[in-house]
């Protein structure tokens, strides 16, 4: 397909992931529900109404009919040929009422973007991602005038949405197919020896919230964000962005900061990411080398 492989890779790279659930106020609004019904029944209402079946329970709904709960990204820069990553995650204190506002959330990463202008990239990101920050947040009433703001010309500066431009790439963009042949990011992953979903996938993110389990769901996110950020990582060594020396040594950037995240508290799961990421990868190099 033309015009989707990335051309380069800049000096600020993001790769996010986006986790939401069905809100129970959208739920309540449209189908004139009591204030009181409860956010499990409302939610059981959104999906019948969006065709769940005995197969298909909870049916993916449309985004602006959902709450984005958490963002996580991983963050390259390469400033005078030194690397550096770090792990960026919203809401930051989940503790805090303010922080885990959706509002909140959506109007510091955008604003970061719109700051910092990186190369976002994701995966269905500009169908999905992409779209429930800017319908969510226009729901919600937020401004985001620095990542809305598009050049006059290519040139000029970075354009979040032009489909095919250097300010946003989508993973799925790259190797799509038609229908069932697009291949999803676990499928990917886990044959290229990176960890792909580890003990939750993205359907136990309702249940978790109903928990009120939000630190779980910002973990799975993060572990998400790592994933997108690693299958990135090998596009752009399949694209000729870095030799195979280079790709190794990135890869022992995230290697570090994993070891990093993994010494504070209540990061267990970025051991559990390790430990996937060391097995695969003794699973899959040696048969690959064949």
């Amino acid at each position: 397909m033309k015009g989707v492989m990335i051309k380069k890779v800049p000096g600020r790279v993001w790769a996010f992931d986006c986790e939401w659930v069905p809100d129970p106020l959208a739920g309540r609004l449209l189908y004139d529900l009591p204030d009181s019904t409860p956010a499990a029944d409302v939610m059981r209402r959104m999906w019948d109404e969006g065709g769940a079946n005995e197969e298909d329970p909870t049916p993916y709904l449309k985004t602006a009919v959902c709450r984005l709960v958490s963002i996580s990204a991983v963050e390259r820069k390469e400033q005078r040929g030194q690397v550096s990553l770090s792990l960026h995650s919203l809401p930051r204190d989940i503790d805090d009422e303010n922080e885990t506002r959706e509002a909140t959330v959506i109007s510091r990463f955008l604003q970061g973007i719109g700051d910092r202008k990186p190369q976002i990239v994701g995966y269905n990101s500009f169908n999905a991602d992409l779209k429930i920050l800017i319908q969510r947040g226009v729901i919600l009433g937020v401004r985001a005038a620095g990542f809305c703001n598009r050049p006059d010309k290519p040139w000029e500066g970075i354009d979040y949405f032009a489909r095919h431009g250097e300010g946003h790439v989508d993973l799925k963009d790259v190797w799509s197919g038609f229908g069932k042949g697009t291949p999803s990011l676990h499928e990917m992953a886990v044959q290229s020896g990176i960890p792909g979903k580890l003990d939750i996938d993205g359907d136990a993110v309702a249940g978790l919230w109903l928990e009120g389990n939000l630190r779980r769901i910002v973990q799975y996110n993060e572990t998400d964000a790592l994933t997108t950020y690693l299958v990135w990582l090998r596009l752009a060594h399949f694209a000729g962005h870095f030799t195979s020396e280079q790709y190794v040594e990135e890869q022992g950037y995230l290697r570090t900061l994993i070891e990093a995240e993994r010494a504070k508290p209540g990061c267990e799961h970025m051991d559990a990411y390790l430990v996937a990421w060391d097995r695969l990868r003794a699973i899959v190099e040696p048969q690959r080398a064949n």
